[in-house]
């Protein structure tokens, strides 16, 4: 092997790791900033108050008072995270890589973390309560019932042992969607990216001994649209099921990575589900294509959500943003046969039930079969 493509390859492998610690760190900065950050909003609002005249203050009082509860909350909710942080060390195989005794790498951003990083602290703590919270009990019957309803018919555990039936969960989030298949008795794995849904993910999957044994505040940033005061700052206890307490009868991994570097086995699954994931990706075909070669022949791909397009609007990303009626006769062309097709489905994500603004997807939820016999797609995929 010639001396400098090796060490080019040395080069690009500590690139990456260094890349991928800088970001696993600055995750950590963000979650560990949440109280300070949050607080900067209220202290904005107070002084403006007290520029105010004196007898719109007093007409205030109690929106003054409300502000003191939210800081309370904040308290609170910063307790959850540090305890979510104990050990984020030592959850991933791929931990990163430490710094040296030196110190921290000159690369390092050393003033905290990036501008949407705190916006995703708080979208994570909604996510507690779309998956482990009873409030959050009616948007999981409208996206997981039906995906585990169509899986559960074509591997009906009353009729086969479903412990070797291999279920990928990809984008799985906060993990119930994952915990429930495997609760169930199949073999199922959860994949996801975000160092925040992993994050959390560990510390409801691990650390959560009993049901309702933590308190949250996650609507405290919402400062719109809130019809009573005590909107804002109600509370929702989690977990509503400790995995503990009821532990999955089949096997359940959590998996971090990148779907596409991650899953590269050709014919390892058996089922792959999909709830809001497909658009979040830059080329969508890739996803169909690789979701079709990582699928045993007759094995099911199981998909409910919308068509978001997550990198359609960021600056410097490539899209493709193909329409349902495209990506429907691309996802044939590719091999898959339909067995169940549905659109307008309402399905809502991280909704704050008692906000004056509501609003729901009309999502597609389809069934996709991998024949048995596959044919050759690729006159069809030219003819798309």
């Amino acid at each position: 092997m010639n001396d400098d493509n090796h060490d080019d390859d040395c080069f690009e492998t500590y690139r990456i790791a260094e890349e991928e610690r800088q970001n696993f760190e600055s995750i950590k900065r963000a979650f560990q900033n949440y109280k300070i950050n949050s607080l900067q909003k209220i202290n904005v609002t107070e002084l403006y108050l007290k520029r105010l005249p004196g007898h719109h203050q007093k007409l205030l009082a109690k929106y003054q008072q409300n502000l003191w509860r939210i800081r309370d909350c904040i308290d609170k909710n910063y307790r959850i995270i540090l305890k979510l942080l104990e050990d984020v060390n030592n959850i991933f195989l791929n931990v990163p890589p430490q710094t040296t005794s030196a110190g921290e790498s000159p690369h390092l951003m050393e003033a905290g973390f990036r501008p949407n990083d705190m916006e995703n602290v708080q979208i994570t703590l909604k996510l507690f309560v779309r998956d482990w919270s009873l409030e959050g009990r009616e948007e999981r019957e409208q996206c997981y019932t039906p995906m585990i309803q169509a899986i559960t018919e074509m591997f009906n555990p009353d009729d086969m042992d479903v412990s070797d039936i291999r279920v990928l969960v990809p984008g799985a989030g906060l993990g119930r969607l994952a915990y429930e298949l495997a609760y169930r008795g199949y073999f199922c794995e959860g994949n996801e990216f975000s160092y925040f849904m992993l994050f959390a993910s560990n510390f409801l999957m691990n650390k959560c001994v009993i049901p309702h044994q933590y308190e949250l505040y996650p609507w405290i940033h919402q400062y719109v649209n809130n019809m009573y005061r005590g909107d804002q700052t109600r509370a929702i206890t989690f977990p509503d099921i400790s995995p503990i307490q009821a532990p999955p009868k089949g096997n359940l991994n959590m998996i971090a990575g990148d779907f596409l570097q991650v899953y590269v086995e050709w014919e390892a699954w058996n089922c792959v589900a999909t709830c809001f994931f497909i658009d979040c990706a830059n080329n969508i075909v890739e996803f169909v294509e690789r979701i079709f070669r990582i699928l045993k022949q007759g094995g099911i791909w199981v998909n409910l959500g919308p068509l978001l397009y997550h990198y359609s609007n960021i600056l410097n990303e490539g899209s493709i943003e193909p329409t349902y009626e495209e990506l429907k006769t691309i996802i044939e062309a590719v091999g898959f046969q339909f067995l169940r097709n549905e659109t307008n489905v309402p399905t809502k994500y991280c909704q704050n039930m008692k906000s004056m603004q509501q609003s729901e997807y009309h999502s597609v939820f389809f069934v996709c079969q991998k024949p048995y016999e596959q044919k050759n797609c690729e006159n069809e995929m030219e003819e798309i």
